[in-house]
């Protein structure tokens, strides 16, 4: 017979604190990625947006309500269209979208930037009340059939997708930049391509305010595909990658919902779509792919509806070199504590300057830009 020993006394038993503690930590942090994802991360830049959040495709999607049949097929073409990867161009050129009432006042000044880079750029020109005349050999032949275009409508933004249907035609296209007849260059071209092509972001001013010019211009009337709460506010001018862009053109949902429900002197307030438009539509699906300010400058301090404009007198080295150096984006709020947001510009994680370009400029300060452009532009 085998004599078996008396099994041994088992000390109470202890949970193991510290496995429960660290497998707490590490749902916490995965639930803080998943809805709070980096913006430092470098791979937010590189690669698609989806790397920032990458938990977003693995948690099961718990709608809140219903979605319907248009809402379904809106979000298959936007994942696709997020997911689908780059086509390589090996000649990738930025177009520059031209969004003019007739013809540009700086053409000397841009072909002074353009020059030596031709394989490098595109140029589109949409002139909605009259036909340009160009000073320009870059710009002759650049024009699109053009529409009537009216302040703080949607036509306003169909222009804007005008001109991105244009551009999309050519797939060496893969950066896009919206720009109008006042706008000028804050750099020189490589600077700008550089700065433009070596992140994977788009430049898409967006923030969350409050007040009177914010979310008191959303109607209950986009209910149920957008909520108040996603209700975004930013700068008309733009500058997205290829991906993006096909994205805006590809969507009906939530573009025909601003047509409608944001107009001006509509339920008693004033909304304009392109202020509010591409804001929102990015807030709700694609989030991480947006830098949340615009690339190029626009001086609102004066508070008026109509941002700040600069005449020749006001055009000096200091004033041009005091734009460039702003590494900070500012959003104020609409409404009485006028809150002041302020954010470091993050370009693949590292703080550099915000803007490439600048506006507002009366025609009058064409030669003193000229006179300065070499050396405003030295970076």
């Amino acid at each position: 017979m085998t004599i078996m020993s008396p099994p041994r006394q088992r000390p109470t038993s202890r949970r193991p604190t510290w496995i429960i503690v660290a497998i707490s930590l590490v749902s916490v942090t995965l639930l803080g990625a998943y809805v709070y994802p980096s913006r430092r991360n470098p791979d937010c830049y590189f690669f698609a947006s989806s790397v920032c959040s990458p938990f977003k495709y693995w948690l099961p999607v718990v709608p809140l309500r219903e979605l319907t049949d248009d809402e379904i097929a809106s979000h298959v073409v936007i994942r696709e269209i997020l997911t689908m990867p780059s086509v390589p161009s090996k000649n990738a050129k930025i177009a520059f979208l031209f969004l003019t009432l007739g013809s540009l006042p700086f053409e000397r000044l841009w072909e002074k930037f353009f020059l030596g880079h031709e394989d490098f750029f595109s140029i589109y020109v949409h002139a909605s009340r009259e036909k340009p005349v160009h000073v320009s050999p870059l710009f002759v032949g650049r024009d699109i059939r053009s529409e009537k275009v009216t302040w703080g409508k949607i036509s306003m933004v169909d222009a804007e997708k005008r001109l991105l249907a244009n551009a999309l035609q050519d797939s060496d296209n893969q950066h896009f930049v919206l720009l109008s007849d006042s706008c000028i260059p804050l750099h020189n071209f490589n600077y700008v391509y550089d700065y433009l092509m070596g992140t994977n972001i788009s430049f898409i001013d967006c923030f969350l305010d409050p007040g009177p010019h914010g979310n008191g211009r959303y109607s209950r009337q986009m209910l149920p595909e957008i909520a108040e709460v996603d209700f975004r506010k930013g700068a008309q001018w733009f500058s997205v990658k290829r991906q993006h862009a096909l994205l805006i053109l590809a969507d009906s949902l939530y573009y025909t919902k601003f047509k409608l429900y944001c107009k001006a002197g509509m339920e008693r307030r004033n909304c304009y779509a392109d202020e509010h438009y591409l804001p929102t539509l990015f807030h709700m699906v694609d989030p991480t792919g947006i830098a949340n300010w615009s690339v190029t400058h626009v001086d609102w301090s004066e508070g008026k509806w109509h941002p700040k404009a600069y005449r020749a007198k006001d055009v000096t080295y200091e004033l041009l070199k005091n734009i460039t150096s702003i590494d900070e984006s500012f959003h104020v709020t609409s409404n009485k504590k006028k809150v002041v947001m302020q954010a470091p510009c993050l370009w693949n994680g590292m703080k550099r300057p915000c803007y490439l370009f600048a506006r507002k400029f009366y025609p009058e300060a064409l030669d003193n830009l000229m006179y300065l452009f070499s050396n405003y532009t030295a970076i």
